[in-house]
C-alpha cells in the first residue's frame, strides 16, 4: 500500500484539467500514442463537442520514481458548479487533489468552492499554474493569488502547460512525495465505497468502488450494505483504458466490479459493499443525497413513449447519481416526469443525453423550484410545492417561504456596476464586496434560487462579457411574498405554463411572457387572446388576431348593408369556431419564457 497514490484534478471549467490529464497518461505511458486523442478521458461525444468534462472519469497509471513502481490512481473531475456533486464523490475517493489555475485567467469561483471540498476531507493540496505557455500568461499575479488562498509558499506551485507537456515530471514526483498512501488494513473485513457506476447493454450494471479495508475477490459473495443485497463477483479489476481483470483487488485501490446486476436501483452511489462471509459493523461515511436545485417536466413527444422514457432515465440515473426524478401528469401534456437538477447546463445535457443515447424526443416544461407552503390551519408543518399547479388555496394559506442562495461571484473591477444592478434586479441582497487584487471582485449576494433559474448565468455572463465567475450553494428558506400567475390561451388555462412569481414582478413578467407568445403561437382561423392572470384578475393581454377572408371581394357599389350582412354574418362564424377551436401550442412557446430577455 505504500506504492499506492490516489488523487483527483480539481479546477474552474476551461482551465485544462482534461488536456494535464492527456499528458499524465502519456508520461507514464497509460496510453500508446497511437491510442492518444485530446480529452482521452472524456469518452461522450458530446464532453468533446462541448469542451467539457460531464462525468468524472477513473484510470490508473504505473510509474517508475527512484527505481521504485508506483500506482497512481487518478480521477478527472467536471469543472463546472452543475456538477459539483461528480467532484464531492471524486474527493471522498482520494487522499490527495491537483488544483490546477489558468496562468491567464487566475482563481475563479468554482476553485475556490472546489477547493473548500477538497480541505474539509483533509486532502493533501499540490497548486498546479497551467497553461505557462500562452502569451497572456501572468505567473506572478496568479501566483500570489494561489499562495493568498490557500498559504503555501511560492516554491510548492507547480508551472506547467497541459498543451507542451511542461512540468509533468514534476507533478507526478510531487504526488508520490507529498500525497500520503492510503490507509487501510488488509486483513480487516472488506469495506468499499461505491463512487459511480455505468450501464453497459451486455454486462448489466458496472459499479466502481474504492477499497478501504480488506481485499475483494474474484467470484466471492459480496453484500451492499444499504441495500442488503447480494451477490458474487463474477468480475473485478482495476480500471485502464478500459476494464482490466484481476483476481484480487485489495485495500487503497480503486477497482470495478460486475456482478450481473440489471436493476438502476439496486447499486447506490455512496453505497459500501462488504462480503457476506464477514460483513464490517458500519458503512463507509460517504457523502450525503444530492439536493436539486431546478425542478423541470420532462414529457414524450408521444405520449406512448412513457415506459421508455422511464426506462431511459432510469439508465441515465445510474451514470448520473445526481439526477433525481418522479412520476406527474400534465393536462396540456399527459403523462412525463418532474426531474431535480443540479443547474440550468445539467437540465441542458440530461435533455441532450437522453436524445443522443436512447433516441427520446422530449418536451421539458418552464424550470421551477420547490417552494414551502404553510397552512393557516396548520401553521408549524409545511407542504412541499414542486410545482404551480400543486399551490394550495392561498385563502387558507398563512404564508409561503421560497429557497435562498449564497452566491458568489468573482468578475473584473469594471463590470461591479452592472452585475450589481442585475443582481439587485433579482432581488438580490449585497452582503460583502472584498477585492482579491487590484482589478478582481468578489461579491457575495444572498438572492432566491428562484431568480436564478430562469436566464441569470447567461446574462451574467453577457454583463461581464463572459469575466465573471458565478458559484453559488443553498443557505435554507425565507418567507416571500409569492402569487401564481396563470396563462390562459382562448379562456383555457395553461397549467405548463403557469408560474410562481413574487408580487412585485408579476405584472412585468406576465406582459413580456404574453408578448413573447403571441410571435411563436401561429395565427389561426379564429382570434385567439392570451391573458396572464393572478387568481380571476387578468394582469396582462395579447391578441392573435385572425387569419380572414376577404369576403366582400365580390360587392363592388351598392348599399353598405350589403357588405355589413357578409361582415355580420363572418363575425357570427369566428365566435362559433372560436367557441369549438383548439389552439396547439409549438415546444419553442414552453422554453420562450427562459429566453424573455432575447
Amino acid at each position: 500500500m505504500e506504492h499506492i497514490r490516489n488523487f483527483c484534478i480539481i479546477a474552474h471549467i476551461d482551465h485544462g484539467k482534461s488536456t494535464l490529464a492527456d499528458r499524465l497518461l502519456q508520461t507514464t505511458g497509460t496510453i500508446s500514442d497511437r491510442e492518444m486523442q485530446n480529452q482521452a478521458l472524456d469518452d461522450m461525444d458530446l464532453e468533446r463537442e462541448r469542451g467539457i468534462t460531464i462525468k468524472s472519469h477513473a484510470i490508473q497509471m504505473n510509474y517508475t520514481h527512484e527505481g521504485k513502481d508506483y500506482v497512481l490512481n487518478l480521477i478527472d473531475t467536471p469543472g463546472h458548479v452543475d456538477f459539483s456533486y461528480e467532484v464531492s464523490r471524486s474527493i471522498a475517493a482520494c487522499e490527495g487533489a491537483l488544483l490546477i489555475v489558468d496562468a491567464s485567467q487566475g482563481i475563479e469561483a468554482q476553485t475556490i468552492s472546489n477547493l473548500y471540498l477538497a480541505l474539509e476531507h483533509n486532502l493533501e493540496i499540490i497548486p498546479i499554474l497551467n497553461k505557462m505557455d500562452l502569451p497572456g500568461a501572468m505567473p506572478e499575479e496568479v501566483s500570489d493569488q494561489i499562495v493568498d488562498l490557500i498559504g503555501c509558499d511560492y516554491e510548492d506551485i507547480i508551472p506547467a502547460s497541459g498543451k507542451t507537456g511542461l512540468g509533468v515530471d514534476k507533478i507526478l514526483e510531487a504526488v508520490i512525495n507529498k500525497i500520503p498512501a492510503p490507509k487501510g488494513d488488509v486483513n480487516a473485513p472488506l469495506q468499499a465505497m461505491i463512487f459511480d457506476s455505468v450501464f453497459n447493454p451486455f454486462r448489466g450494471i458496472i459499479a466502481y468502488y474504492r477499497v478501504k479495508n480488506g481485499v475483494i475477490k474474484k467470484g466471492q459473495k459480496i453484500k451492499f450494505f444499504n441495500t442488503g443485497r447480494e451477490y458474487f463477483a463474477d468480475e473485478i479489476g482495476i480500471l485502464k483504458m478500459d476494464l482490466s481483470p484481476k483476481n484480487e483487488v485489495k485495500a487503497g485501490d480503486v477497482g470495478y466490479v460486475i456482478s450481473g446486476i440489471k436493476k438502476a436501483s439496486e447499486v447506490k452511489v455512496g453505497d459500501t459493499i462488504t462480503s457476506s462471509e464477514n460483513p464490517c459493523q458500519t458503512a463507509i461515511k460517504g457523502f450525503e443525497d444530492v439536493k436539486p436545485m431546478v425542478f423541470a417536466g420532462i414529457y414524450p413527444v408521444d405520449t406512448e413513449d412513457y415506459e421508455e422514457l422511464r426506462y431511459s432515465m432510469e439508465k441515465l440515473q445510474l451514470n448520473d447519481s445526481s439526477l433525481v426524478f418522479e412520476p406527474e401528469s400534465s393536462a396540456a401534456l399527459g403523462f412525463g416526469f418532474r426531474c431535480g437538477f443540479l443547474g440550468m447546463l445539467h437540465m441542458e445535457i440530461i435533455q441532450e443525453r437522453l436524445e443522443r443515447e436512447f433516441n427520446m424526443t422530449v418536451i421539458t416544461t418552464v424550470p421551477n423550484v420547490s417552494y414551502h407552503a404553510f397552512m393557516k390551519k396548520n401553521p408549524e408543518q409545511s407542504l412541499i410545492v414542486n410545482n404551480p399547479s400543486e399551490l394550495p388555496d392561498p385563502a387558507a394559506m398563512d404564508r409561503i417561504e421560497e429557497p435562498y442562495i449564497k452566491a458568489q461571484i468573482i468578475t473584473k473591477s469594471d463590470y461591479v456596476g452592472q452585475i450589481m444592478t442585475l443582481c439587485i434586479e433579482k432581488r438580490g441582497e449585497l452582503k460583502n464586496q472584498v477585492y482579491l487584487t487590484q482589478d478582481r471582485v468578489e461579491i457575495t449576494f444572498e438572492m432566491p434560487l428562484g431568480e436564478i433559474v430562469f436566464d441569470f448565468y447567461d446574462r451574467l455572463k453577457t454583463v461581464s462579457k463572459g469575466y465573471a465567475s458565478f458559484d453559488y450553494h443553498p443557505i435554507g428558506y425565507k418567507e416571500s411574498d409569492l402569487i401564481k400567475m396563470d396563462l390562459l390561451l382562448n379562456g383555457e388555462q395553461v397549467d405548463a405554463l403557469s408560474a410562481l412569481v413574487h408580487r412585485s414582478n408579476a405584472y412585468d413578467l406576465g406582459k413580456k411572457i404574453c408578448v413573447k407568445l403571441k410571435e411563436l403561437i401561429p395565427r389561426q382561423q379564429f382570434e385567439i387572446p392570451i391573458q396572464a392572470a393572478i387568481g380571476a384578475k387578468v394582469i396582462a393581454r395579447e391578441t392573435i388576431k385572425a387569419l380572414r377572408k376577404d369576403v366582400t371581394a365580390k360587392c363592388y357599389g351598392g348599399d353598405i348593408t350589403r357588405k355589413r350582412k357578409l361582415l355580420e354574418k363572418q363575425k357570427a362564424g369566428k365566435k362559433r369556431m372560436r367557441q369549438v377551436g383548439k389552439v396547439e401550442i409549438p415546444q419553442e412557446a414552453f422554453l420562450a419564457v427562459l429566453k424573455l430577455n432575447d
